[in-house]
């Protein structure tokens, strides 16, 4: 596929072409790729008490995948951007997840989670920009440093609206999940 510009272009095959240590992963956003060290294992657990709640919870059946690559639109002037939320929720009977690329579109996401961990910042500001502008419903935001979730929903104009609450309260998923997630855990 060609893009609007040959940086564009060649930014997009140097990412594909990018080959990474085992357990580093690399994205691409707003035309800046970023390869991260794999995360710390506090981080992982936090990412596995979301994803246990998640499968208990839901009125709809969802599937929340580690690691699942999407290409979302990228920043006006930049090549789409490649990312990789720490969860990404989506319906079971949609069979998003059965594509064999690694780079699927958002169509369908319910939510994506990110756990932040070395450039908070990173999560925080770009990828809830990127996530809003590819229409995603709900961005959860598990802040360690400030200790506090956040949850960004309603996108509209390239940003969403947000709720954030300290670690130890419950946040209040909507439909489709109709829960209220636990963050006693997440300290």
């Amino acid at each position: 596929m060609a893009y609007e510009t040959p940086i564009q272009q060649e930014t997009l095959e140097f990412f594909h072409a990018l080959e990474t240590p085992m357990g580093f992963r690399a994205e691409l956003i707003d035309g800046e790729v970023v390869v991260s060290p794999p995360p710390a294992a506090v981080h992982e657990h936090v990412v596995a008490l979301i994803s246990k709640q998640m499968g208990k919870f839901p009125a709809v059946e969802m599937l929340a995948a580690a690691n699942a690559g999407l290409v979302l639109p990228g920043e006006a002037g930049a090549a789409p951007s490649h990312v990789i939320p720490d969860l990404t929720i989506v319906p079971e009977a949609l069979n998003l997840l059965l594509d064999e690329g690694t780079w699927t579109p958002p169509d369908g996401v319910e939510m994506v989670v990110e756990v932040t961990s070395s450039r908070p910042e990173r999560d925080r500001t770009i990828k809830r920009l990127t996530y809003a502008r590819a229409g995603i419903p709900l961005y959860l935001l598990v802040d360690r440093d400030d200790r506090r979730v956040t949850l960004f929903s309603k996108p509209r104009d390239g940003d969403y609206e947000g709720l954030s609450v300290p670690f130890g309260e419950a946040i209040p998923l909507p439909a489709p999940f109709g829960f209220d997630l636990d963050t006693k855990r997440f300290a």
